[in-house]
């Protein structure tokens, strides 16, 4: 494990919100270190009602509104790649550190690598054994069976996977010198329920990509075979990230200046349909 020189960051608990709120807050964070306003942040969070997440380049004809909102989910964008993602019963972290910070510097995939020492720290708390050493490249499988909307049925670099399952997803945005990561850590539930609200040809078609991510996903549940609570996974993340990283955490809040952007920024762009 590489050895950091000790650093503080802020560590924030936030309340469970909407999806266009989360990612606001987010962004408002990472303006805040760029502008040296607040320090680097490790957040953890959850989403309030239910929310897909699409990434930035991803289209929003993988979508079915219809089924979407019969079942009452949000929609966002991600400011961050990757496939859709349905955010209910898991853990979310961000990270967002200067790019000079030696924990996320250099390129994406080595910042992944680096980052994912505390994700695996975590779970090792959390008396699970998981890895980060494995390279994926997208599979196909999604409405017209030659593309594939969901992030979980892909593992990719350095993301963390149980005996070939893929546990945790992350992506990354870099601006304005900052790295913004943020991943997600499913709890339980069925890591297919995705499917229900993303278009394709017909319900066979469905059920057989369900198939597919059950084959190739998995939850905290599964892979330890007992329910584990948000904050207990969120401690465990916590001191996963303390004891990997080298860092010391403040407890903290959103500034004044963050609640102000992460409102305007929700408004004015994450909660737009367009």
């Amino acid at each position: 494990m590489p050895s950091y020189p000790p650093a503080r960051w802020r560590l924030l608990i936030t309340e469970p919100t909407d999806g266009p709120m989360n990612m606001a807050v987010d962004e408002a964070i990472m303006h805040s270190v760029a502008a040296g306003a607040s320090l680097a942040t490790l957040r953890f969070f959850a989403w309030t009602p239910p929310c897909l997440s699409l990434g930035y380049a991803q289209p929003k004809t993988d979508v079915d509104t219809e089924r979407l909102a019969e079942r009452g989910w949000g929609l966002v964008r991600r400011p961050t790649g990757g496939k859709a993602i349905l955010h209910t019963d898991e853990l979310t972290y961000s990270v967002i550190a200067p790019q000079s910070d030696p924990r996320v510097a250099g390129g994406i995939v080595e910042s992944y690598r680096r980052l994912s020492e505390g994700l695996l720290r975590g779970l090792a708390l959390l008396s699970l054994a998981a890895q980060n050493d494995a390279v994926y490249s997208s599979v196909g499988g999604g409405s017209d069976g030659s593309d594939n909307p969901v992030c979980f049925e892909s593992p990719s670099n350095y993301e963390i996977t149980v005996i070939g399952k893929k546990l945790i997803g992350s992506a990354q945005a870099r601006k304005q010198g900052v790295v913004l990561q943020h991943g997600t850590l499913p709890l339980t539930g069925d890591i297919a329920r995705i499917c229900d609200a993303l278009a394709f040809s017909d319900d066979a078609v469905r059920e057989r990509a369900k198939e597919r991510v059950r084959a190739r996903a998995t939850t905290l549940e599964l892979a330890l075979g007992q329910a584990v609570s948000w904050e207990r996974a969120a401690n465990a993340m916590k001191h996963g990230f303390r004891e990997a990283l080298g860092l010391e955490f403040e407890a903290g809040e959103l500034s004044a200046a963050e609640r102000g952007k992460a409102e305007e920024l929700r408004e004015g762009k994450y909660a737009r349909a367009e």
